[in-house]
């Protein structure tokens, strides 16, 4: 069973036939450090479940990068709004280490309902899971200081400290690199 069938069958309950189906859709994809998944402005035509490696999304707002979102192994990336409404991308979504990925084009994403009725009871969930997590970042934002924001996603992600550039994480989390180093060093 690979990576994506164990999170999909662990996550969603999804078993036998249905999840063969599933499986079959997403296909093997590989980036290279440095590599564009996707650009802004462009269409994002697919989705993925990062198999190994790191995926950041991000935009540039006044010629800043501003970091929405590290993706690492275990998680989907892609830019939904992009997949599902056929609009420009908002992001750029590029390899911050070499990535393996299971992905799903647009095409077959589109029409997977043909192949698994359950579609729209399977989609549902991963889409309020995806809402949930941004509702609890958001939430953060509102009421927890840039410390305890820094602690919290410190305590849910060490792995990322050790293997992705730490400006990166400062974006993400909505600090300066200054601020989130004294934060770093005040906590070690």
């Amino acid at each position: 069973m690979t990576e994506l069938e164990q999170y999909v069958n662990g996550y969603f309950g999804v078993t036998g036939e249905t999840l063969s189906v599933i499986a079959s859709l997403f296909k093997p994809e590989a980036l290279k450090k440095g590599a564009y998944y996707s650009v802004s402005g462009g269409p994002c035509n697919k989705l993925s479940f990062i198999q190994s490696g790191f995926l950041r999304l991000y935009a540039l707002v006044d010629d800043k990068e501003v970091t929405q979102w590290i993706g690492s192994k275990g998680s989907f990336m892609g830019d939904m709004a992009s997949l599902t409404f056929n609009i420009p991308s908002r992001w750029n979504i590029k390899a911050l280490s070499d990535v393996q990925l299971f992905t799903i084009q647009k095409v077959q994403y589109n029409s997977i309902i043909e192949s698994v009725p359950k579609w729209p009871e399977i989609e549902k969930h991963f889409i309020v899971n995806c809402f949930t997590i941004m509702e609890s970042r958001i939430f953060g934002f509102l009421s927890m200081s840039a410390e305890e924001r820094y602690t919290a996603f410190y305590n849910q992600n060490k792995e990322l400290f050790n293997q992705v550039p730490l400006h990166y994480i400062a974006s993400m989390l909505g600090m300066t690199p200054e601020t989130f180093s004294r934060i770093r060093k005040k906590l070690l």
